[in-house]
């Protein structure tokens, strides 16, 4: 009988578990957090300077992009402000222009069409039609 007490012992010592009581096989036993070593093993020197290289390379690519955004946002910029400029100018020529020589005509006219009125430099319009 002194045999069969020993066996037993050694079966308490041994860590195997079976399923566990609820039938979740998937769980496994509880440990403590401060026991739990999750370390990654040390990186070698050439895996360092390939990965610190890779980030360099991965910034300057970055880094043009954006400069091409750039770029291309200034040129459609500059465009449209040409675009506008050339619009306006279009508009200005293609208006009929009535020049109003007796100012005692602007004492007479109403409100409405004073507000209509502008003042404007002859010479440059001249110049440009010419």
């Amino acid at each position: 009988m002194a045999k069969k007490k020993e066996k037993a012992v050694e079966v308490k010592t041994d860590n195997t578990r079976g399923l566990p009581k609820s039938g979740k096989f998937w769980k496994g036993p509880k440990e403590k957090f401060r026991k739990i070593q999750n370390t990654l093993p040390k990186k070698t020197t050439q895996q360092h300077l390939k990965l610190r290289d890779d980030l360099r390379k991965i910034k300057a690519l970055s880094k043009s992009i954006k400069e091409e955004k750039k770029n291309e946002n200034e040129l459609k910029k500059q465009r449209r402000e040409e675009n506008a400029k050339r619009r306006e100018e279009n508009e200005l020529k293609n208006q009929q222009v009535q020049i109003i020589t007796n100012t005692s005509k602007l004492k007479r006219i109403k409100k409405k069409q004073l507000r209509q009125i502008q003042k404007r430099d002859l010479d440059n319009l001249k110049a440009k039609v010419v």
